[in-house]
């Protein structure tokens, strides 16, 4: 029986095995998360809107109906074209009759990798977790900061990348700061936090059109953002983000300025283009390799105005059900069928009832585009208990204005983070650590009350 290998459990990966599924194949999915993570939702995450279970499903629950089907947490470390077989990290190799790529992709600091040990992208649950931690405790430390010059430093925030992302992330963090968390501190009042959002080019949003791209702007200022437009950063540190000769001061940068395809696509030995994304056929198979697809974020193919399609979830997902129509065409002798990507329509959420959405010549924002946000991103979550949650977290929070995912936990993913941004207890217990002692049993008491 053929064998169809699935790397990646995202929206892409999830459908074709699903497809896959219903054909008389054998499956395997690899991912090295044993999940589904709804991405457009992750930002929500880290802005203690939503806990992580929300937005993540256990893949083999996903599958479990697919008799056909195997999953396995493993990470694909390579590929083989000649030998038709993929590397594992923790397993023995895999053959494949087919395989399918759907990977997705990575933050991409553009060649200054060094800046992502004091700026925080936004691919995955941990990264969500830890830049509501540090978020959250830049509040603490301020809290307890007797400067008002130092304390003022530590509410500064900034969010580079004017992309969904970056609006997204700048919205949400200045309504947690100036009506979620205004009426928990007694200090600091949270709403004098200053949100910055950084854009290279010369306006937000920039798939979008110009006139939305305004409406975007004028709702942040409303939430009380700035938004610099023709900011180029040139270096992120402890002080915060440089635009040339200028600093930027902030205890918090998060990065939202764009992606890259992971590694495993160099390992095919194919062309890529310059993000790295592998350079596809008509029918999503690389060129030379008919039975190898590449789909979603790890692909580049054109559309219809002959530029490449955008790393949306509707585009892997009508990719994915393609190529598994295609792997049924292969098996009845039938010719494939090349992909034609069915434009859905692109929107973005700033803020509670602040939205922008375009879908063809329709364009509208603020109240309508919101609502039509919430609707669409409700359809597409897996699974019955996660709509239910997310429904009622969205109900709670915009009838009264508070957030219930508001804990401080995790490690820190990175070196590089500022000390005033780490509770004290953990400084603590760091510092016995490099000694070469135990820490005490009263630092990690206090260290359980400061997370919980």
């Amino acid at each position: 029986m053929r064998h169809v290998l699935v790397v990646g459990g995202g929206f892409g990966g999830l459908i074709a095995a699903k497809e896959l599924g219903k054909l008389p194949v054998e499956v395997t999915l690899v991912d090295r998360a044993n999940y589904h993570l709804f991405q457009p939702l992750l930002y929500q995450v880290a802005m203690a809107g939503l806990s992580p279970s929300d937005i993540a499903v256990p893949i083999r629950s996903i599958l479990h109906r697919q008799k056909n089907v195997q999953v396995l947490l493993d990470e694909v470390t390579g590929v083989d074209l000649a030998k038709r077989r993929i590397h594992l990290k923790a397993g023995r190799d895999k053959s494949f009759d087919t395989l399918i790529l759907a990977a997705g992709a990575r933050t991409n600091f553009f060649g200054h990798d060094e800046w992502s040990r004091y700026a925080l992208g936004l691919k995955d649950l941990d990264e969500a977790v830890e830049i509501r931690r540090r978020v959250l405790l830049a509040f603490e430390a301020a809290e307890r900061e007797p400067d008002p010059v130092r304390r003022k430093d530590l509410l500064r925030f900034v969010v580079i990348g004017g992309g969904p992302t970056g609006v997204e992330l700048a919205g949400s963090l200045s309504e947690l700061a100036r009506f979620v968390l205004s009426r928990d501190f007694r200090v600091v009042c949270p709403a004098d936090a200053e949100v910055t959002l950084l854009e290279a080019g010369p306006r937000i949003l920039p798939p979008f059109e110009p006139a939305l791209s305004e409406k975007a702007v004028e709702q942040l200022h409303e939430l009380g953002v700035k938004v610099r437009t023709g900011a180029m950063v040139t270096k992120v540190d402890e002080a915060g983000v440089h635009l040339g000769d200028e600093l930027l001061p902030a205890s918090t940068v998060l990065w939202g300025a764009g992606v890259v395809a992971r590694p495993l696509a160099q390992s095919l030995g194919v062309e890529l283009d310059r993000a790295g994304r592998v350079i596809v056929g008509e029918d999503c198979a690389v060129p030379g390799h008919p039975d190898v697809f590449v789909i979603g974020d790890m692909a580049h193919f054109r559309g219809a105005d002959g530029k490449p399609l955008p790393g949306l979830a509707p585009v892997a997902m009508q990719q994915a059900r393609l190529v598994a129509a295609n792997v049924r065409r292969d098996l009845e002798g039938k010719p494939r069928a090349p992909f034609r990507y069915r434009d859905k329509g692109m929107m973005a959420t700033i803020g509670r009832s602040r939205a922008v959405a375009e879908k063809g010549r329709l364009r509208f924002s603020g109240f309508l585009a919101w609502m039509a946000w919430l609707v669409v991103h409700l359809w597409f979550l897996v699974g019955f208990r996660n709509r239910f949650l997310v429904f009622y977290n969205w109900a709670y929070g915009y009838f009264t204005y508070r957030r219930g995912a508001r804990l401080i936990t995790g490690r820190r993913l990175e070196a590089g983070v500022p000390d005033r941004l780490v509770a004290p207890s953990e400084v603590e217990m760091e510092a016995e650590m490099r000694a070469g002692r135990e820490p005490p049993v009263e630092a990690a008491a206090d260290e359980s009350q400061v997370r919980h």
